[in-house]
């Protein structure tokens, strides 16, 4: 454990005191197993409220799972999942969807991690072709690996196209509350242009929650069955559901998602202005790209805990979370100056 803040990832974070004091409320004597129990019963009611959910919402404990229980509710064995090359579901979760759920994944270049309806259609030239895998899902991820943020007619564009093509949507909204944060609106308008997503709680806030929400009602029925099969069935799921509810007093999730995409901005600007550094990509949400000068690198590392994007670049990655202060964004601001030889101010 180190006493400066890191930068590598908002998962590095404690959790929220507000969850911590939950799951100890949730503790306070016996429940019945398997989510039969008030608190997930109050926690799946209240979101399927929020996004207007037809198809249910299912608490599992990672991302990677989350993902991996969306996109098996909308896919048959032929079928395939197009996706971005930097997509979460393709680059960083070992396979998971072809070992388990048996799917191909068809990746399209995105520079700013965004899929538009013209990278759709040129994945779809094999579509009737008995010799070729099925295009049925289109994955993006809100907001997205590089830190962007689809805005609301990106979506509409896309899920239109999405509808007349017959394809499904799946949104990875493992930082869906930054996202929401950052365009100022309710979850329910990012929800209406998916059939399935995520909405993260360990990257803002939680433990290791997370949720599957389900707006197609047609897609509903089969989630607690793959649920079980997929080997998230919490039998103890009112410490899943607490964590939730801890999250949604008061729009605890809102306010954590704009703290951290806040400190995002902060940590942009300040380091905008030391030559030698560009930023790459917007600051939409909670993440900073940026190129720097190599040499740098392992000598802020010596002290700063971060991530490496791109070798060649080097492009860098400093994530902000919802427990950053803007302390901590000025005292790596300052590491940064020193290692670029400007004086600290």
């Amino acid at each position: 454990m180190t006493s400066r803040k890191s930068f590598g990832s908002d998962n590095h974070a404690a959790a929220h005191a507000a969850v911590l004091r939950m799951l100890a409320s949730a503790s306070d004597g016996d429940a019945v197993a398997y989510g039969d129990d008030p608190w997930t019963e109050q926690a799946t009611t209240r979101l399927r409220e929020m996004f207007g959910a037809q198809g249910g919402v299912f608490f599992v404990f990672t991302g990677t799972a989350a993902n991996v229980l969306g996109i098996s509710l909308m896919l048959r064995p032929h079928e395939s999942v197009i996706c971005t090359e930097s997509a979460h579901l393709n680059v960083d979760e070992c396979g998971a969807a072809e070992r388990i759920v048996g799917c191909k994944l068809l990746t399209a270049p995105a520079t700013d991690g965004k899929l538009t309806p013209e990278l759709v259609a040129a994945q779809l030239s094999g579509r009737g072709d008995e010799h070729r895998v099925q295009p049925r899902v289109v994955a993006i991820t809100q907001a997205t690996e590089l830190g962007t943020c689809y805005s609301l007619a990106e979506l509409a564009a896309l899920s239109r196209f999405c509808r007349e093509q017959g394809l499904l949507v799946y949104m990875d909204g493992a930082r869906l509350a930054n996202a929401a944060a950052q365009l100022e609106c309710p979850p329910a308008e990012l929800a209406a242009h998916a059939d399935v997503l995520s909405f993260g709680g360990t990257k803002n806030g939680a433990v290791g929650a997370e949720a599957v929400v389900v707006m197609n009602d047609a897609l509903g029925s089969v989630a607690p069955f793959l649920r079980k099969q997929q080997m998230q069935l919490s039998s103890k799921m009112r410490f899943l559901a607490a964590q939730f509810l801890a999250l949604l007093e008061d729009e605890l999730w809102l306010r954590n998602a704009r703290q951290a995409n806040a400190m995002a901005r902060r940590l942009a600007a300040g380091v905008s202005a030391i030559p030698g550094i560009t930023v790459c990509q917007p600051v939409e949400s909670n993440a900073v790209f940026a190129l720097v000068d190599p040499g740098w690198v392992p000598r802020l590392q010596r002290d700063w805990h971060f991530y490496v994007w791109d070798e060649a670049g080097p492009v860098v990655r400093w994530m902000t979370a919802f427990d950053t202060t803007s302390s901590d964004v000025d005292e790596f601001v300052a590491g940064v100056r020193e290692v670029a030889g400007l004086a600290v101010s």
